[in-house]
This record gives structure tokens, C-alpha cells and sequence, in this order.
């Protein structure tokens, strides 16, 4: 009896046996490149912000999704080596930011979507063909670039209320950047400023663009560009260091510059999870809208304005979203 029962508990287990190995057949696991225009070092927390995004929408890594990065270090010429190491990875989604990182992806690839965690405009640069129907291959966030570009001269009017000539820094290998150009131009003009643009490909650009701004300019605006946000504490200190107000993206004032007005970056590369998630799941990035951010920051370095000897009008720091003292 006990013999018997024993072949049949063996005859039970192989008829189960396949059939729960069937069931239990780990999930596929979606590899995601990552394109990175900057360096890692300038965008760890963004990058951390990604991945704690995806862990929230059940992703692990070395379980059921794998990233693999690249990072042009500021050196845009590099990137559509990297973008083509990684689609030779064959990897199902590209992730990116910045107008040429997304660029040098488009152009690389018609098939394997792309996900932008942050460019300047959209429609504007030719990344896609409208924010509702993006069409293609390419979805994500945009900033309205123009807009940031408009109010933060504006703000510099207002706070300096004795600024006359105010520098525009771009970087003229962003495509996003140079169209910036015009909006500056057409601002400083209603605002009866004068302009000096200053045009930046690398940190050493900054730095030889900083030693001959002494005493030449009220104020400087800084855009958006990757190469100025891993640059961020070299552009503040030089700014602070020729006693120079700076006007730009956030993180500039958090590393020492005058005011900042601009996105919450962290929030939209937790974003591009989600646009992720999306494309794993099955949705094409031709049907899922671009999106633009609604909310603005407003940052203030009250150390700074001390130490450049300026007093922000209350009208000012009353919209602060944030002070640093």
C-alpha cells in the first residue's frame, strides 16, 4: 500500500510539475537604455528619481527591467555614438532629456520608442508633431522654454530695478537654445533693456566667457541647457565672484546663484516612469500626449542678495516658493 501510493504521488507531481513551472515562468524583463546628454554626477538625484519611480510601479531591477546607461558628459557630439551603443543593446525603450539628446535619438531610431523626461519645446525643435497626437515613436515632457526665458527677464527688471544690460547665456550646440535667441531679443526690447548674448559650449567656455564680464553687465539669465545645469555651482560662483546677479533654473539658486524660476525636474523624470510604464504595457508613444508642466517654481537666495548687496522687493519675495537664508 504504501508503495502504491507512493508511485502515485510521483505520477501527481509529474503531471503538476510542468504545468506549475508553466505558470511560474519569470516575466520578461524590458531593458531601458538611457541617454544622458550631461553626466551622471550633475543628475544622480533626477536619475534616482527615475528609478524609485519605476520601483513604484513594480519594476526591479535584474528582475523584471534592466537599465543601461550612457552619458555624453556635456560633449553633445557624442551622442549619437552612445544612442547607436545602445540600440546595438536592443533595448525596447530609449529614455533621454534635453533637445539634443532627443534629437540625436529621433535621428537614430524610427522604431524603438523614446521617452523624453524633459526637452524644450517640442513642437517647436521638430521632436514631435504636436503634444496631443506626438505621432512616431517619441513621447514625454516638454518645457515651454520661451515662457521660462520671458519671466525670468522680467524678474531681473524687477528686482534690479536699476538693470540696464543684462547677458543672455546659451549654449549654442542646443538647438532649443538658439532659438531661445529671438524670444531673449524681442524681451529685453519691450523691457527697454540692452542684451549681450553669451554663447557656451563647456565649462570652459563659462569660465572664459565669466573673466571678461566684469563690470560689463546688471545681471545675467541662464537657460536651461544640460551643459549650464551640471554647471550650475561653477556658473553661481563666478557669478557671485564678479558680484553679478543670476537669474535661471532652480537648482541654480540652491548652488549659490541670485534667483531662480523654473520646474520641478525631480517630478518629471518621476514622470517618465510613468510614460514607461505606459509603452511596457502595451500603448504606442504615437498615442500618448506629450505633457507640459503646470507648475513654476520661484527660488530666492536671500544669502546671495545679501552678499551682492541687493534688497528683493517685497512684491518679489512674497511669490517665493522658496528662500534660502
Amino acid at each position: 500500500m504504501r508503495r502504491r501510493k507512493f508511485i502515485t504521488l510521483l505520477a501527481s507531481a509529474a503531471l503538476v510539475g510542468p504545468q506549475s513551472a508553466r505558470t511560474q515562468q519569470p516575466a520578461r524583463v524590458a531593458k531601458i537604455g538611457f541617454l544622458g546628454a550631461a553626466s551622471l554626477g550633475a543628475y544622480a538625484g533626477r536619475v534616482l528619481a527615475f528609478q524609485r519611480a519605476l520601483r513604484d510601479l513594480g519594476y526591479v531591477e535584474g528582475k523584471n527591467v534592466e537599465l543601461e546607461f550612457r552619458w555624453a558628459e556635456g560633449n553633445y557630439d557624442r551622442l549619437p555614438t552612445l544612442v547607436t551603443e545602445l540600440l546595438g543593446l536592443h533595448v525596447d525603450i530609449l529614455v533621454t532629456h534635453g533637445t539634443p539628446g532627443t534629437l540625436a535619438a529621433k535621428q537614430a531610431t524610427t522604431t524603438t520608442p523614446i521617452v523624453v523626461a524633459a526637452s524644450g519645446d517640442a513642437v517647436a525643435t521638430g521632436i514631435v508633431q504636436s503634444l496631443s497626437h506626438p505621432g512616431g515613436n517619441i513621447t514625454g515632457s516638454t518645457i515651454l522654454n520661451p515662457e521660462l526665458i520671458t519671466k525670468r527677464l522680467e524678474l531681473a527688471k524687477e528686482a534690479v530695478p536699476t538693470v540696464a544690460k543684462i547677458g543672455f547665456l546659451f549654449n549654442s550646440d542646443n538647438s532649443s537654445d538658439r532659438w531661445l535667441v529671438e524670444t531673449a531679443e524681442q524681451t529685453v526690447e519691450a523691457l527697454k533693456l540692452k542684451i549681450v548674448l553669451l554663447p557656451a559650449r563647456n565649462s570652459d567656455d563659462i569660465a572664459a566667457t565669466f573673466s571678461q564680464l566684469r563690470g560689463q553687465l546688471d545681471a545675467l539669465t541662464v537657460t536651461e541647457d544640460g551643459v549650464f545645469q551640471s554647471n550650475a555651482q561653477l556658473i553661481a560662483g563666478l557669478s557671485r565672484e564678479i558680484r553679478l546677479p543670476a537669474f535661471g533654473f532652480t537648482e541654480l539658486t540652491d548652488a549659490g546663484g541670485f534667483m531662480g524660476y523654473g520646474v520641478n525636474f525631480l517630478e518629471l523624470f518621476r514622470r517618465a516612469a510613468v510614460f514607461v510604464d505606459k509603452i511596457i504595457k502595451g500603448t504606442k508613444p504615437a498615442d500618448i500626449p506629450v505633457e507640459q508642466p503646470t507648475e513654476f517654481d520661484l527660488s530666492i537666495n536671500l544669502k546671495t542678495a545679501k552678499a551682492l548687496g541687493l534688497t528683493v522687493p517685497a512684491t518679489v519675495l512674497a511669490r517665493a516658493t522658496k528662500v534660502i537664508e
